[in-house]
């Protein structure tokens, strides 16, 4: 007599099969060992040339490293940009968080390159605390712009400095110049700290604002607007536009207050919505009416003049910092004397003083 059949239950489970592996570890593996090819100076050159957005990516990606050999390079290569660079007109925009810059600089940027011309943004993003990478990702929020072969959208962590100003935007703008794009957006952060920098690397530079924003900004706003060459309210549209009109009035007012540009320019006040596309002309217009005024005077060239001997003493300041932190000598002095101020021992003064004798000694 057979031993009757088990009876199988619903709720047994079967024991299945083994599931494959969810990563190809010899793929993994192949991946690993391949390297990125580096481009020479001359190669890198030739593609910006060439306006090979490829190549000038991986340019900029130099001038931003910090490795001394990469540093060596882009010194090389920046100064072959050099004389095929200054020709385009250089915009810097800030504004109050949620203005909408991105939205208005796509809208803008989409007018400009409809009139024939060629757009690169640098957009200045704050940077992760962990991966110091770009936190806000511009690039991903203009995404019509994005797609224009004629516009290149560059998102830069900008690595802690102070403001959020990129350490070398500067020398990005000479790449894209080169690389043969006549205008260039340099976007901030927008927080109240970066404006003074961006306003040392460009030719205008613009605010936007929005209408009814309240007088809690006013401690934002007062230094940039001494500034600005314009304000643009933005979101003068539907329900908004009696107040984006009042508070245009209340702007050019307050303009009046402030002492003359050195230029000569009168800062306007100008609405636009950059959603349904209105006032976007009128604002590229009056850049242009700008060009031309400043143009007379040979503005823009002593402008820039003064600039570049405002960055040449900035970075003489930032490479005494970085000497003074990021030798092994001097680290060992800065622990001593820190401790010697938490214990009383000596005052900040007194160890700064100290320190910068033994620079003096060591550099």
């Amino acid at each position: 007599m057979h031993r009757a059949a088990k009876k199988k239950s619903a709720l047994s489970v079967s024991e299945g099969v083994t599931q494959p592996d969810s990563i190809n570890r010899d793929a993994v593996s192949r991946l690993k060992k391949v390297k990125k090819k580096q481009y020479a100076s001359f190669d890198l050159l030739e593609g910006i040339r060439n306006r090979d957005i490829g190549l000038l990516s991986q340019a900029i990606t130099l001038v931003e490293s910090s490795l001394p050999q990469h540093q060596s390079q882009a010194q090389e290569l920046i100064s072959a940009c050099l004389p095929l660079s200054g020709n385009a007109f250089r915009l810097g925009i800030t504004g109050v968080p949620g203005a909408g810059k991105s939205t208005f600089i796509e809208a803008l940027g989409k007018h400009i390159i409809d009139q024939g011309g060629r757009l690169a943004v640098l957009a200045i993003d704050p940077s992760s605390e962990r991966s110091k990478g770009s936190i806000m990702g511009d690039k991903t929020r203009m995404e019509e712009l994005a797609g224009r072969d004629e516009a290149y959208i560059r998102p830069t962590p900008s690595g802690g400095t102070l403001g959020g100003v990129a350490r070398k935007t500067r020398e990005t703008i000479i790449l894209c110049e080169a690389a043969g794009f006549d205008n260039i957006f340099v976007e901030t952060v927008g927080v109240g700290q970066s404006e003074t920098a961006v306003h040392s690397m460009v030719d205008f530079f613009l605010l936007l604002m929005l209408a009814g924003a309240g007088d809690e900004l006013q401690g934002i706003k007062r230094g940039i607007m001494e500034m600005a060459d314009a304000i643009v309210i933005n979101k003068a549209d539907g329900n908004n536009i009696q107040k984006a009109r009042r508070a245009q009035a209340q702007y050019a007012n307050a303009l009046h207050l402030f002492p003359p540009s050195p230029s000569g320019w009168t800062p306007l006040v100008k609405n636009c919505s950059s959603i349904y596309n209105t006032g976007i002309n009128e604002i590229w217009e009056m850049l242009g009416n700008y060009r031309a005024f400043v143009g007379k005077s040979g503005y823009i060239n002593k402008r820039r003049h003064e600039q570049s001997r405002y960055w040449m003493f900035e970075t003489i300041r930032e490479g005494i910092y970085n000497q003074v932190f990021n030798d092994p000598e001097m680290q060992d002095e800065l622990e001593r004397h820190e401790k010697a101020i938490t214990e009383g021992r000596m005052t900040s003064f007194m160890a700064a003083a100290s320190i910068l004798n033994k620079y003096k000694t060591n550099f």
